[in-house]
């Protein structure tokens, strides 16, 4: 495919993947309703972060050494399920009631950014599906590294974007969301469906 086509393809699919719900749907959305604009932005920043690494990783190599290596694979896979068990269990055993002043504040945005680089990082389908997706839009003959930043950094615009409604649309809500039965519902609500990953995750096959 001419260059003009291969981008305007990888767009529309990049674009379906980034609007199907999934665990950094969960994150921004439950972040940007208990947490706050400013702190799910932090999560959204985190979990494309994660995305970069995936591709610096993919365009360099590591990507193709967890393809073929089963060991590197599933030791990726299972601290990532781990990690997510543990958020979840943390949200569905221990959720919050309220929010004290000064956790609006910066210092624990650098948690939730930390928890979206780390979701992302520690999930070895992300690697897997950059791995396998990416190539079919770079045209043949093309540099392979200029390409797959360029793609990765389409995918993260559109995530970036798509963040950005989904924390736009909680505000109107805010007050309603900062409720202690809100907050709690969202709190267990949350911790389930990343339980729910940890375990799709963990139970995956290549």
């Amino acid at each position: 495919m001419p260059f003009a086509e291969n981008l305007i393809a990888f767009t529309l699919a990049a674009t379906l993947l980034t609007l199907t719900p999934g665990i950094d749907t969960a994150l921004v959305l439950r972040t940007a309703a208990v947490e706050g604009r400013r702190q799910a932005f932090r999560a959204a920043l985190g979990i494309n972060a994660g995305c970069l690494i995936w591709g610096v990783a993919v365009a360099f190599g590591l990507g193709a050494l967890l393809a073929v290596s089963e060991f590197g694979y599933n030791l990726l896979k299972y601290c990532g399920a781990a990690y997510l068990a543990w958020l979840g269990l943390n949200m569905l055993l221990r959720p919050r009631t309220s929010l004290a002043p000064a956790q609006a504040g910066g210092q624990p945005g650098a948690n939730w950014f930390l928890r979206g680089l780390l979701g992302n990082v520690l999930n070895p389908k992300v690697g897997i599906f950059y791995l396998s997706f990416l190539p079919q839009f770079i045209p043949q003959g093309q540099p392979l590294i200029p390409w797959t930043f360029g793609l990765v950094g389409i995918h993260v615009a559109l995530s970036l974007v798509w963040a950005a409604l989904l924390i736009g649309a909680t505000q109107p809500l805010g007050h309603w969301l900062r409720r202690e039965a809100v907050i709690r519902w969202m709190d267990r609500s949350t911790g389930l469906i990343f339980l729910l990953f940890a375990a799709r995750l963990a139970l995956s096959r290549r």
